[in-house]
């Protein structure tokens, strides 16, 4: 049963042999008028590392040295070979690679893999149509693909970089075992995969290693080792093909409203609700536009989500601009959460809460998903550590704030100074209240206070042999009044029995 589920999937492997010439001549807008190729540095050496097809046929390759490739073809032009550009573009190919299935891997570096297991239906079912088309995208773009497909990735892959489409036609070098181990199988008369399928694996094992044995495997289809995509494979995806591409921002918002509705039937049916939608504008010259949008509970409300849709659209500062169209639309659900069914009561009282979960939802996305937070309570009694800020999308906070009695001041202020600035203060005796203080160059005199209220260190903080925490010493708070009824938050950083020298600051105004 388990080889019959391996043989389900469908892989389709690209291999790009020219992908740095070509690389080259997209950048530069043409082809140098002489063959050329790219060279790099390897063993102390300036050797080839990519030639273009005018040098392969004139018999040059990969890893010649540049003096011998010189004396070979004198006429030959160089450029520096740029692997990191290489997988830029490769990076390209691969987003653009989505329309086709989520599950898509960069194989350098000259290679893709995608899994295209049930991607099939905007081509009939057909995978070599599928394939066909991919091709001539390739083409399109001034590049050369070799494109071959497989039960298995390994197989997909080694089809299409040795261009052939039968697996027991592959040559040894296609177990990629390293140069000793090709050697020793050509020796002893083994040039094919065919060769290598009929003969007992256990001595075969017993001389060239259990991991040998493994990929042979993999190449013959009997075992899969699946890929590793490069985005996270999307919960539910809908897609839209065009037969002749759109412009129109009417047409686009037309087809994102129709993809939004499937969507969340498919989440109904899930009993899921999306916290992250992504919608992917595939443009006809290969460009891909990516608008996302997030909310703060589960939903699936497709009038809601085409609402923040809109919202992220006008709050674009490049706008969208569709060139000559877009051939294919696509959106995605790549987070979700259960979201039960719920039936709404016979009153008719306003659902604050999913009123307040809206607003914070158009306020991030016109504003900015950080730009948007509220408190959360964290467990310490330390003021600057008692409360951090979290974007208001990522969740309510788990509990209300405690609320003061009535006619009773606040113990904390509402404004707290990210650093607490350091005052000049006078007390009437050690350890006692402060009498007046010094801040910004004003003397305060106090006429009222409250206090102390002592926050000891946190003992987990503290370092190893020392009684000071990485907080500092204890702190000793007061709420204050001056002469003219403004009120502070002042505390004593220190006991005079912890150190010679307390130091007083200043952490917070009340209104």
């Amino acid at each position: 049963m388990q080889h019959e589920a391996f043989l389900t999937r469908r892989y389709l492997a690209v291999f790009l042999p020219l992908l740095p010439t070509q690389r080259l001549i997209r950048s530069k807008g043409s082809a140098p008028d002489t063959p050329f190729a790219m060279v790099e540095k390897q063993r102390g050496a300036m050797r080839l590392a990519a030639c273009d097809s005018a040098a392969l046929a004139l018999g040059l390759s990969g890893g010649i040295a540049l003096a011998d490739a010189r004396a070979r073809v004198p006429e030959l032009a160089v450029f520096d070979h740029d692997p990191a550009a290489d997988l830029d573009l490769l990076g390209w190919l691969a987003d653009g690679c989505e329309r086709y299935s989520p599950a898509c891997m960069i194989d350098p570096p000259q290679g893709l893999l995608i899994d295209i297991t049930g991607c099939t239906y905007p081509f009939d079912g057909h995978e070599v149509r599928l394939a066909k088309d991919l091709k001539q995208r390739l083409r399109r773009h001034g590049l050369t693909g070799q494109i071959a497909l497989g039960a298995t990735p390994d197989s997909a892959r080694a089809k299409a970089r040795y261009a052939k489409q039968a697996i027991h036609a592959l040559p040894v070098e296609a177990l990629d075992a390293g140069d000793k181990v090709h050697q020793a199988l050509r020796r002893a008369g083994l040039k094919t995969l065919q060769d290598l399928a009929c003969r007992p694996r256990k001595a075969f094992a017993a001389r060239f290693g259990k991991a040998t044995v493994v990929k042979l495997a993999r190449l013959l289809e009997e075992e899969d080792a699946c890929i590793t995509p490069r985005r996270h494979v999307p919960v539910v995806s809908v897609t839209q093909n065009f037969a002749e591409p759109i412009s129109r921002t009417h047409d686009v918002l037309d087809t994102i409203a129709t993809l939004t509705g499937k969507a969340a039937a498919q989440l109904n049916d899930r009993s899921q609700g999306g916290r992250r939608f992504e919608v992917s504008l595939f443009r006809s010259d290969g460009h891909i536009a990516r608008l996302a949008v997030d909310t703060g509970a589960p939903t699936r409300d497709s009038a809601l989500l085409m609402r923040l849709i809109r919202e992220r659209i006008d709050a674009l500062s490049d706008p969208l601009d569709p060139g000559f169209g877009y051939d294919l639309i696509q959106l995605t659900v790549p987070t979700a959460d259960i979201l039960l069914p719920s039936q709404a009561g016979l009153d008719t009282k306003v659902d604050r809460s999913a009123q307040t979960e809206a607003l914070i939802d158009r306020l991030s996305v016109r504003l900015g998903r950080d730009r948007v937070r509220y408190f959360e309570e964290r467990n310490s009694h330390i003021p600057e550590r008692a409360v951090v800020e979290c974007a208001a999308q990522s969740g309510q906070p788990q509990k209300d704030w405690p609320k003061p009695a009535e006619a009773e001041p606040p113990m904390r202020p509402f404004r707290l100074f990210e650093t607490p600035q350091r005052v000049e203060a006078l007390a009437s005796i050690p350890d006692g209240p402060p009498r007046q203080f010094r801040w910004r160059k004003s003397l305060h005199h106090i006429v009222a206070y409250e206090g102390p209220e002592r926050i000891a260190a946190e003992w987990w903080r503290r370092k190893a042999g020392h009684e000071q925490s990485k907080g500092g010493p204890t702190r000793d708070y007061y709420r204050v009044e001056d002469s003219e009824g403004r009120r502070f938050w002042l505390f004593r950083h220190g006991l005079y029995s912890e150190t010679d020298a307390p130091i007083w600051y200043l952490h917070g105004l009340f209104a």
